[in-house]
């Protein structure tokens, strides 16, 4: 083994292997065990969000491969329609070239280069991170076989009356200009005004009511007045007219419990063609529908004067008109809740259109009931409460874009061949295929019939709520599908519940009659160290790539690992990934130092000649195996990598290694070295099984190191042996253990170097004793001149005193140093640490400090606050040892 651990060409080495020897492939007899890869946007780039997400699957694949099951981990990519349009618009514009330029079908065929060019990339980063998907599976929600899919459940929900076309309100961005799912808007409160306007009754021009509106260019539109029809204000102008201001066209005014008399005036202005409320208030009235705005957002022809301006150049005007007017009643501050593109940023405006929808009631009910019922269980469990307030909405899913990047709406119209023109009354065909289509015209119209495929494409969403079945063959009947379908366990982001979870469980209840994974893990989000979330516009991101190069990828799996609890964020800085380099250095020593002594021996353990140490280390060993496979099964993918560290260097490597470091390196093969180098090699290939799904390149480098033919990713899983966990043998060790860090801790606290000899007494409250063994490995482990037991007793004069569990070690210290000069020492010591001790608890006593710091600075201060007081109070009792 080289000296230093070199990540970078180990895991080059053994991921080309792997790979090329098929190792991620579900194979052999055992249970299938299957996940599916949350398929990453194909214009996407590895971040800490996805190493983080990722690694979890992949420690659960590994281990279930390694248990023996017919593992597969599915992977993919999406074609995230906007996303990828808007980055191949960007590219083409670079050429002088745009979309409406090119035209469709060029367009398409950009889209197509750029993905060949680019689309890999988040894969290739993937298995840099040692993700063991089975690659050769891959899928794109756009490939044929999943574009099939797609057809299929868009022809069977339309056949079932779940899916149907309707002129509705919908979110519609104007930059993008394509309409938005309910889900793809950000409300955010914002700065703005509500502007009371005056409507003059018609007739009655010096009379008039006042209305408020949060979109004054939206009037234009406007078709009534509604007030409420037990407003006594208002009851007897209920039927009248109002003479819209600017536009000088009555509107009736309309009793409707719509409007509430607590509010404002209460009188509303209603504009059905801009406000979904307005919308309801209009179909109950029979009121017309003027949408008064472009696809653009800028002023159309029915806004009059104002035509052509953009939606926000025309509201100033207005409002200036309306001034001159005298019909600007009052202005009010107010902050108003702006619905914003997710994408763009761009402000959303409700636009009445055609739109495709797909019915929510029928699908959501089981997908509801199957939460609630058990089948499929949340992880943490109070992310259910997202599932459920989404689904029990049951609000319908705009699944219609007006983009061309996705899949094209499986529906052709019948064009006239006189008027070439397409009108809500059209007819059309929804089918598989154009030539579906054709038969299906032909039947209704004769041979003549012209048909027009939709323009639009559907929802990204729509496709891969299909991905747990549609990526193992649906609706084909494969045997992959049957073998991995139901898939296992799904690992996720919190805000992709609704947009992707929901829509998976009731496609999967739909079309498969079973819930596509019995477990939703909802893994934390990745913070800065300051608790921001990450992004590129705050230059606070952290490249996992640049860790893995820097740190390793094991580092920085395991780190990632062990700051990760259930569901909760993590804060993470580029330092905390020095921890897992550190581990996987004290692990590569360890062995490098005991290889060397292992040639020529024959690794069998002797059961019967085990002494205290060994039946304590192979105790201990069988208690992290249990407990590895506990917190797996939990999904404490935490507690099982602290069980694993604190194992692997505290007991492994640090107190059984130095135990038995003497024997190992001894010359000749004695027993005693045979003994000694078999349970260590006996324990560490059990160990290296237990860290390879969470460090997977240096377990299997060590592995091979060892001798191992067969690489250690499709080995055989430990399992624990209650027979041989033994609490008694494992209290007795500790026992012996605190009494040797009890000294060691007394000589660290006086600085005596381990070559001085020292007396240690150790006064027991009980005559429990201790058995020869465990005085073999004090004797052991600490120069000791010599040791004594007793129970109970006073504290000898001028010694070091350290508590233990069940009594005391006392160490004298009259002859080993120089009382008055050490005592001097530690008081000086002490005086500049209760001095730092007031400063601090100065500050955090200062109520401006506390009020305008940052949370993580105040942390830091309380932190070295416990440090320092603990500090002082180890040098009062050196202090007292002393006098």
């Amino acid at each position: 083994m080289e000296s230093i651990y070199s990540p970078k060409e180990i895991e080059e080495k053994w991921y080309s292997q792997w790979e090329s020897e098929g190792s991620f492939q579900p194979k052999g007899e055992g249970k299938p065990f299957t996940i599916v890869i949350p398929p990453p946007n194909v214009t996407g780039a590895l971040h800490m969000g996805h190493a983080l997400n990722n690694t979890l699957q992949d420690v659960l694949i590994r281990w279930k491969r390694l248990q023996g099951y017919k593992a597969l981990w599915q992977p993919g990519t999406d074609h995230a329609g906007i996303a990828t349009q808007s980055v191949v618009e960007r590219k083409i514009a670079e050429e002088g070239l745009t979309a409406r330029g090119i035209g469709r079908e060029k367009f398409i065929e950009k889209v197509w280069e750029w993905k060949a060019e680019y689309g890999d990339r988040i894969i290739n980063q993937l298995k840099k991170l040692g993700c063991s998907c089975d690659w050769s599976r891959t899928r794109f929600t756009m490939d044929e076989g999943l574009s099939n899919s797609v057809k299929e459940v868009f022809v069977r929900l339309y056949n079932d009356g779940l899916i149907y076309p309707g002129t509705r309100l919908i979110n519609w961005c104007p930059k993008l200009q394509t309409a938005l799912a309910d889900e793809e808007v950000e409300t955010k409160d914002t700065p703005g005004h509500f502007w009371n306007l005056r409507y003059p009754l018609e007739g009655e021009p010096e009379k008039y009511i006042v209305v408020s509106t949060t979109r004054p260019e939206t009037m234009l539109g406007d078709t009534a007045v509604a007030v409420h029809p037990d407003d006594p204000r208002y009851k007897d102008l209920i039927g009248k007219n109002v003479i819209l201001p600017l536009m000088n066209r009555p509107i009736p005014i309309i009793g409707d419990e719509h409007a509430d008399p607590e509010k404002g005036s209460g009188a509303v202005k209603i504009t059905p063609a801009h406000d979904a409320h307005d919308f309801e208030v209009g179909l109950r009235h029979d009121l017309k529908q003027i949408n008064v705005m472009n696809p653009d957002a800028t002023m159309n022809e029915l806004a009059g004067p104002y035509q052509g301006l953009n939606r926000f150049e025309a509201r100033e005007r207005i409002l200036e008109d309306l001034k001159k007017e005298g019909l600007l009643d009052s202005i009010e501050d107010h902050n108003t809740p702006i619905p914003h593109c997710y994408r763009t940023g761009d402000v959303i405006e409700p636009r009445l259109m055609r739109q495709w929808f797909v019915k929510m009631k029928p699908l959501a009910e089981p997908a509801i009931a199957s939460v609630k019922e058990g089948r499929t269980r949340f992880v943490p469990e109070r992310y259910a409460k997202t599932y459920f307030d989404w689904l029990e909405q049951f609000r319908d899913w705009c699944i219609s874009r007006q983009i061309w990047w996705g899949h094209q709406i499986p529906v052709w119209y019948a064009i006239s061949e006189t008027k070439n023109v397409r009108t809500e009354d059209t007819p059309f065909f929804v089918a598989r295929s154009e030539e579906e289509a054709l038969t299906q015209a032909k039947e209704k119209f004769g041979d003549a019939v012209k048909l027009e495929q939709d323009e639009d494409v559907l929802d990204t969403w729509f496709s891969s709520a299909l991905w747990p079945f549609s990526t193992l063959g649906w609706p084909e009947n494969t045997e992959l599908l049957q073998d991995h379908y139901p898939t296992d366990v799904l690992i996720t982001a919190r805000d992709i519940i609704y947009f992707w979870v929901a829509r998976m469980m009731f496609s999967g209840i739909k079309y498969l009659g079973k819930e596509p994974f019995h477990t939703v893990y909802i893994n934390g989000t990745i913070l800065d160290e300051k608790g921001q979330r990450m992004s590129k516009s705050k230059g606070n991101g952290i490249d996992p790539i640049d860790m893995i190069n820097q740190y390793g990828c094991d580092a920085v799996r395991f780190s990632l690992l062990t700051l990760t609890s259930e569901g909760q964020d993590i804060k993470l800085s580029p330092t905390k990934f020095e921890m897992g380099r550190n581990f996987a250095n004290k692990l590569w020593n360890a062995v490098r130092f005991v290889l060397p002594h292992t040639e020529g021996v024959d690794i069998n353990i002797d059961l019967a000649n085990m002494d205290l140490a060994d039946k304590w280390i192979v105790s201990r060993l069988h208690s992290i195996i249990e407990q590895v496979d506990t917190s797996l099964e939990k999904y404490r993918f935490a507690d099982a990598c602290n069980a694993l560290y604190h194992f692997t260097w505290n007991d492994f490597c640090s107190k059984y290694l130095e135990i038995r470091k003497k024997v190992i390196t001894a010359e000749g093969n004695s027993p005693e070295k045979q003994q000694a180098v078999s349970v260590f090699v006996s324990v560490l290939k059990d160990l290296i099984h237990l860290l390879h799904p969470f460090m997977p390149f240096i377990t299997e480098e060590i592995w091979h190191n060892l001798g191992m033919n067969t690489s250690l990713i499709v080995s055989t899983w430990p399992k624990s042996d209650r027979n041989m966990m033994d609490k008694e043998v494992e209290d007795g060790f500790e026992r012996a253990q605190d009494i040797v860090e009890s000294i060691r801790s007394i000589r660290g606290a006086y600085a005596i170097p381990r070559s001085q000899k020292l007396k240690a007494i150790t006064r027991l409250d009980s005559d429990a004793g201790l058995t020869d063994a465990q005085l073999e490995i004090i004797t052991n482990l600490e120069n000791l001149e010599s040791f004594e037991v007793s129970v109970g007793g006073e504290k000898p004069a001028k010694s070091a005193a350290a508590v233990i569990p069940g009594g005391h070690v006392y160490v004298p210290l009259e002859g080993i140093l120089d009382f008055d000069a050490e005592k001097a020492k530690l008081e000086k010591e002490l005086a500049k640490t209760k001095n730092f001790l007031m400063g601090l608890t100065k500050k955090l006593g200062n109520e401006k400090f506390v009020n305008n710091a940052p949370a993580d600075v105040i942390a830091k201060e309380k932190e070295k606050l416990a440090t320092q007081k603990e500090k002082a109070e180890k040098l009062e009792a050196a202090i007292a040892d002393l006098s």
